[in-house]
């Protein structure tokens, strides 16, 4: 198994409106939990005038295991890792807890784009010498 780094934690707290009609928070919001400590984390990578406009991300797959079902009220805990980074992309892994329990699991594919081009780039320096 590869090595992972923890990079980011993200607190997000449980919306009533995330749940269904099941009573639990619906699978395609522990996604969405996932994405944002991804956004967060990417955001502290690069520089304000260069996120988003000259540099961005996709992702290229995305998994999730669910352990448990996650209910409101509460505050998710989102523990971002990644692997060591390839040519444009890098492997990042989630867990996601409350109270100290494992409620989800997830990776996903992460590829650095020319947001202009809309094509992939190579990690650049900077921020691969941050996750690797």
């Amino acid at each position: 198994m590869a090595q992972k780094k923890l990079v980011h934690v993200e607190h997000i707290a449980i919306r009533w409106g995330d749940m269904d009609a099941m009573g639990h928070v619906n699978n395609t919001v522990y996604f969405r939990y996932m994405e944002q400590a991804r956004i967060s984390w990417f955001d502290t990578l690069v520089p304000s005038g260069e996120a988003w406009k000259a540099t961005g991300i996709v992702i290229a797959n995305a998994s999730c295991n669910f352990k448990r079902a996650i209910n409101y009220p509460g505050t998710v805990e989102v523990k971002v890792y990644t692997e060591a980074p390839g040519g444009s992309s890098v492997a990042t892994h989630y867990e996601l807890m409350l109270n100290g329990e494992l409620y989800a699991d997830g990776a996903a594919t992460v590829v650095f784009i020319d947001m202009q081009k809309q094509k992939p780039i190579r990690i650049p320096q900077a921020i691969r010498e941050v996750i690797q």
